[in-house]
This record gives C-alpha cells, sequence and structure tokens, in this order.
C-alpha cells in the first residue's frame, strides 16, 4: 500500500472502518468476502494463518501441517487456538488479534512435503495430505498444544491413508519411527 498511498495506516483505519477489511493480527488483514460486508465475519483459523504465512513466505511456501492439516482434512471437528504452519524459515509465533489464537510456524523444507492444494473461504492454500499428516502428528504429537485430539486424528487419517503411499513417504522423509507409531496407536485403537 505505502506504493499508492503516502501513509497508508490512516487509508487501511478507514478500510477497517467500513468493514472491508478484518485485522487478523497486528499488520495483518484479510478482506472480508463481499457476501460478508457488513455483518459479522470471522474467517476460520486455518485459512487466516495459510494467508498469513503466504503473505510472508509466498502461497508455494506456507503449508498448512500437523493438527491444523488433521482440522482441514475433517478428522478433528472442533477449533484449536493454534494453527500449525510449516515454512521455509524460523518465524516466530503470531498471536491474533481477533481471538485467543495464534500461528505456530515451523521450519521444514517445504518442497518436499506431500501437500495438496484446498480451497478455503479465502482462496487456496496448501494442506498435507492424510498420509504427511499422519506421519506428522505421529512425529510430534505435542505441536499444536492438542494432545487428547491427536490419537484420534491419526487414526481416521490412518483409515484414510494409501499404505504404499505412506510407506514411502516415511522411507523418503527418515520417518519410519513414526509411521510404526502411527501404526501402534491405530492398531490399540481396534
Amino acid at each position: 500500500m505505502t506504493e499508492i498511498y503516502a501513509q497508508p495506516g490512516p487509508e487501511v483505519a478507514r478500510l477497517v472502518d467500513r468493514g472491508v477489511l478484518h485485522r487478523v493480527a497486528h499488520g495483518y488483514y484479510i478482506i472480508i468476502p463481499p457476501d460478508y460486508i457488513g455483518r459479522t465475519w470471522l474467517p476460520g483459523l486455518e485459512a487466516a494463518a495459510a494467508g498469513i504465512a503466504s503473505s510472508i513466505y509466498g502461497a508455494d511456501h506456507a503449508v498448512v501441517m500437523g493438527i491444523s492439516a488433521a482440522r482441514v482434512l475433517g478428522a478433528i471437528p472442533r477449533a484449536l487456538a493454534t494453527a500449525v504452519i510449516a515454512v521455509p524459515t524460523q518465524h516466530r509465533p503470531i498471536a491474533l488479534t481477533d481471538r485467543p489464537a495464534h500461528v505456530r510456524f515451523v521450519r521444514r523444507d517445504t518442497e518436499v512435503l506431500d501437500a495438496e492444494r484446498v480451497e478455503s473461504p479465502l482462496g487456496p492454500m496448501l494442506v498435507t495430505t492424510p498420509e504427511q499428516t499422519v506421519l506428522d502428528l505421529a512425529r510430534r504429537p505435542e505441536l499444536g498444544n492438542a494432545g487428547t485430539e491427536v490419537h484420534a486424528a491419526i487414526t481416521a487419517l490412518y483409515r484414510r491413508s494409501d499404505s504404499t503411499r505412506l510407506t514411502q513417504l516415511a522411507a523418503d522423509q527418515r520417518l519410519r519411527s513414526a509411521l510404526r507409531r502411527a501404526e501402534d496407536w491405530v492398531g490399540n485403537e481396534r
């Protein structure tokens, strides 16, 4: 906005007051969908986090992962207070200003993550596949502060996963122990 406005702050404040922009975090705004202008609207946590990460790293280098990917993939029904996003370089967490939640960035090689584009109300975002999500959750079950949800998410996603793809990803990413842990948890659920 500095290319258009000499002083963008007042213009951004005017757009927020008019209900065109939504402040999601300090310095981060989301354009409110036209159908919601003038009404109460709150973007989904995972989509907002993906948008923030995409504005920092670019859309092809921000991947919703772990417990957040499990939520996007429908394996966790309730909303969470932490969004987990894989990015190429470390970044401090960002607290959201529109709710008691924050975005947690995890440094990963986003090029090797098995991810797919998923449509969100804010546009497309990269989300790890069910197979990648199973491995990530089994590797770091505490990441995202949703430990009580992890076993159920792994079980649901494991059952939807392609076993050949899961085994190949575990080998390629040196996550065989995470795969064994996931298989143990799923085996204990039966």
